[in-house]
């Protein structure tokens, strides 16, 4: 009897044991089953997501691809430049004749689209990364041809003109200035600076705007414009220096450098030549001025309707000094954009 109690109660622990171990399999299952779900949401998610990127990635090579093709069968659009200015006022405007075969010098053509007025800010460098651009001012013939004063402008002007010529020396403008500038060319290779030259022969034919596209696209620092004055009164002397003014509406961004580079220069060229400052026109009228995109001065060394101006302007040692006092106009102005 007592075996079979025995018996019977290891069967019932038995039961126990399988029924306990049945009820946590089947619990163990059930929780195992949301889980497995979810991660079969997330795989497939990841299936999706990786779906999704080849689509955006095949869709951006179809774009690129595109966008090549467009910009490959696209025609290159090739312009020539012609630029140009009529000169101060009180400027003669002598037409020089000559025979001798005129050199067109062709250049990107200026935009006719109006520039938007951003913020000009000078990189300051060491002496032997800037570039001075440097324009002798007319040329042998003068081209009466229009075009823009500006930019986008309605309003024409001469392209260029031939200048005055000296009332005692006989010498044309385009000589003079030519002149100077090859002096301050080598002034300033010799101080370690880079020389842009607009011209450096007297057979050219490029309009005053085209010379600022020219020194723009040089990446010039700084762009000097070489001229000489006249007046119908021959007791009119001095140098004057032109820029454009606060308001002027294709780069006004430039003009509180271009007004310190007039400055700088006027005072340094007053040094050395003792010569009577006239002090500095602000204008507009300039296409030379108003097609540049870096500070420009235009620089009216002297009279050539006066005698005496003419006459010593006509001298090797007035025109190294004029040189001279550019220089050291030039060198003042760019030690002053770090300061």
């Amino acid at each position: 009897m007592l075996k079979f109690r025995k018996k019977k109660i290891y069967i019932i622990l038995v039961v126990i044991i399988v029924v306990a171990i049945v009820v946590c399999l089947w619990t163990e299952k059930q929780k195992r089953e949301p889980m497995n779900r979810q991660a079969g949401v997330f795989t497939a998610q990841r299936q999706n997501l990786k779906e999704l990127e080849k689509v955006i990635s095949e869709q951006n090579k179809k774009e690129t691809t595109e966008f090549q093709t467009e910009a490959e069968t696209m025609p290159v659009q090739t312009e020539a430049s012609a630029e140009g200015e009529t000169e101060p006022m009180t400027e003669v405007q002598t037409e020089m004749s000559t025979e001798a075969e005129t050199e067109t010098v062709l250049e990107a053509e200026p935009e006719t689209e109006k520039p938007s007025q951003s913020v000009y800010i000078p990189k300051i460098k060491n002496t032997s990364e800037y570039l001075i651009a440097i324009d002798a001012g007319h040329q042998a013939q003068g081209n009466y041809e229009k075009e823009p004063i500006g930019p986008g402008a309605t309003e024409t002007k001469n392209k260029v003109a031939g200048g005055t010529r000296g009332v005692t020396s006989g010498i044309p403008e385009y000589e003079l200035t030519l002149s100077v500038a090859l002096k301050l060319k080598s002034v300033l290779l010799e101080r370690g600076y880079q020389v842009f030259m607009i011209r450096e022969s007297h057979q050219v034919n490029i309009s005053n705007a085209e010379r600022a596209v020219m020194a723009n696209n040089a990446g010039a620092d700084v762009f000097i414009r070489i001229h000489a004055d006249a007046s119908e009164s021959e007791s009119a002397y001095g140098m004057t220096a032109l820029c454009q003014t606060p308001d002027n509406p294709y780069n006004s961004m430039l003009y509180s450098y271009s007004r310190h580079l007039s400055d700088c220069l006027l005072n340094a060229m007053a040094v050395q030549t003792g010569a009577r400052k006239r002090g500095v026109t602000e204008t507009d009228t300039m296409s030379g001025i108003n097609w540049a995109q870096v500070p420009t001065a235009i620089i009216e060394m002297g009279f050539m309707t006066n005698a005496e101006e003419d006459r010593l302007m006509s001298t090797e040692d007035y025109q190294n000094r004029l040189a001279l006092g550019m220089a050291d106009g030039i060198e003042n102005y760019l030690a002053g954009l770090g300061q």
